[in-house]
């Protein structure tokens, strides 16, 4: 998910078009997809494969049009920055909040993620314990600064890719017979029922989890102004797109043809499972290994994104001054900068919060926290089209790309209500954007005041 801690080591205008797609790939893979597509094969079986394929072109259609912004007029609040010039201050205010609550779900998706992973070796100990643990060993990094983690940011990425990569090549040994445990009993869909066994409603209802899996490309909006060649920011993020797919499409396929859709859980990877059938000790071990240190990158990185939108959004008077750095005179700023104490407090009790959920309802957190993310995301992405309808002299066929896309975000947000398990997410998501909503009718006097 959305990590600008995967990218903070980077100098101004040093990036070539192919380190951004590879950072892009690095950050984008994490818990989302590792996890939350067992919650999506369980609603929609084997046409998984589909929601991907559609979420992937929904996502090209944002990024697109993303990156054509950034490219006729760089900003460093990207999207934000883009909105506000489209509509005005408030809408460059509710896209950074939005954007913050976002990050903030998707900690607390993360740390849920984290801690079921945990659980594998450890299935007695509850899930409230395990987020509480991650969580303070996520502080400590945000409270260490950046110099450290930097270093190892590009192995945390290196890890994640080779543990599909892994998965890619047993699942090949095992089709070709050459694990102990025989050839698989494919279980390819040769009709349509085989292929939608939920029908179009669980196929509807799994879209908002592909989706969630891409989110991220905003983290790549943000570089592109680092960019050696700024026009380069579309074929960086369609090549991006085009292996990323690839990598989610035969890993998700090969899991769902391996064995049975019903085989599979939200409390285990479905990597995991397609091979729980053949005699591999270590695999099971190595790869939860492998997430569980992938996940905590991911959730360390999205702290340090979700403390540092803080502290920009505060310099720009969209946020209390205090949450600001206050630089001494003569001090020189640098992106290695410890953040400031209160950034870090209201980080912590967004954490805080959602340790006690995981108390609360283990059973259903982690569904409740993704559904509500990628929404939350889904939101910032149909802004971004519809910023780009004045900010950008667009083609036919480009208008045709936007409506497509704007329908697909819609179809995603509108499936989640018709499942029990992912309803919850929804009114979680709308409540966020109700809240922001009223703070920008409050705001609305104050910037008028302001500006006269």
């Amino acid at each position: 998910m959305s990590k600008m801690g995967c990218v903070g080591g980077q100098g101004e205008n040093s990036l070539k078009w192919w380190q951004l797609s590879l950072i892009g790939i690095g950050c984008i893979i994490g818990t989302g997809y590792f996890l939350g597509s067992s919650i999506a094969i369980k609603m929609t079986g084997p046409s998984i494969v589909l929601s991907f394929m559609l979420a992937a072109i929904g996502t090209y259609f944002v990024f697109d049009v993303l990156a054509k912004m950034t490219a006729s007029d760089p900003q460093k609040g990207s999207f934000c920055a883009y909105a506000k010039k489209a509509y005005g201050r408030w809408a460059g205010f509710s896209c950074g909040w939005v954007y913050w609550s976002s990050e903030i779900l998707i900690i607390g998706s993360q740390l849920t993620a984290l801690s079921i992973f945990s659980r594998f070796w450890f299935p007695d100990m509850p899930l409230w314990v395990f987020a509480a643990g991650y969580a303070l060993l996520g502080l400590i990094v945000v409270w260490a600064g950046t110099k450290g983690f930097e270093r190892v940011e590009n192995l945390f990425a290196i890890i994640k890719v080779a543990a599909i990569l892994m998965f890619l090549i047993i699942a090949a040994l095992a089709l070709f017979g050459i694990l102990d445990g025989g050839k698989p009993n494919l279980k390819i869909p040769d009709a349509a029922h085989e292929l939608f066994p939920r029908g179009f409603k669980g196929f509807w209802s799994s879209l908002i989890y592909a989706f969630y899996a891409f989110g991220g490309i905003e983290i790549m909006a943000l570089m592109a102004i680092n960019l050696q060649n700024k026009e380069d920011a579309p074929k960086s993020g369609k090549i991006m797109l085009i292996l990323l797919t690839i990598i989610y499409v035969l890993s998700i396929g090969l899991a769902v043809t391996m064995v049975s859709w019903q085989s599979f859980n939200t409390k285990e990877s479905p990597f995991v499972i397609a091979l729980e059938s053949y005699n591999l000790d270590f695999f099971p071990h190595v790869f939860n290994g492998a997430l569980i240190i992938a996940g905590f990158s991911t959730m360390a990185a999205s702290l340090f994104a979700v403390t540092s939108l803080l502290v920009t959004l505060a310099e720009e008077g969209d946020a209390p001054s205090f949450f600001a750095k206050k630089k001494r005179t003569g001090q020189r700023e640098t992106n290695r900068e410890k953040p400031p104490l209160p950034a870090i407090g209201l980080t912590t009790a967004g954490l805080a919060s959602s340790v006690v959920l995981a108390l609360l309802i283990p059973g259903e957190i982690y569904e409740y926290m993704t559904t509500a993310a990628g929404l939350m995301l889904l939101y910032n992405w149909f802004f971004i089209l519809l910023s780009s309808g004045r900010l950008l002299q667009l083609t036919s066929l480009d208008k045709a790309k936007r409506i497509l896309g704007m329908v697909l975000i819609l179809l995603a947000v509108s499936g989640t209500l018709l499942q029990k398990t992912s309803r919850p997410g929804f009114w979680i998501s709308l409540l966020f954007v109700v809240i922001i909503g009223l703070v920008v009718l409050k705001m609305q006097a104050v910037w008028k005041k302001a500006e006269s």
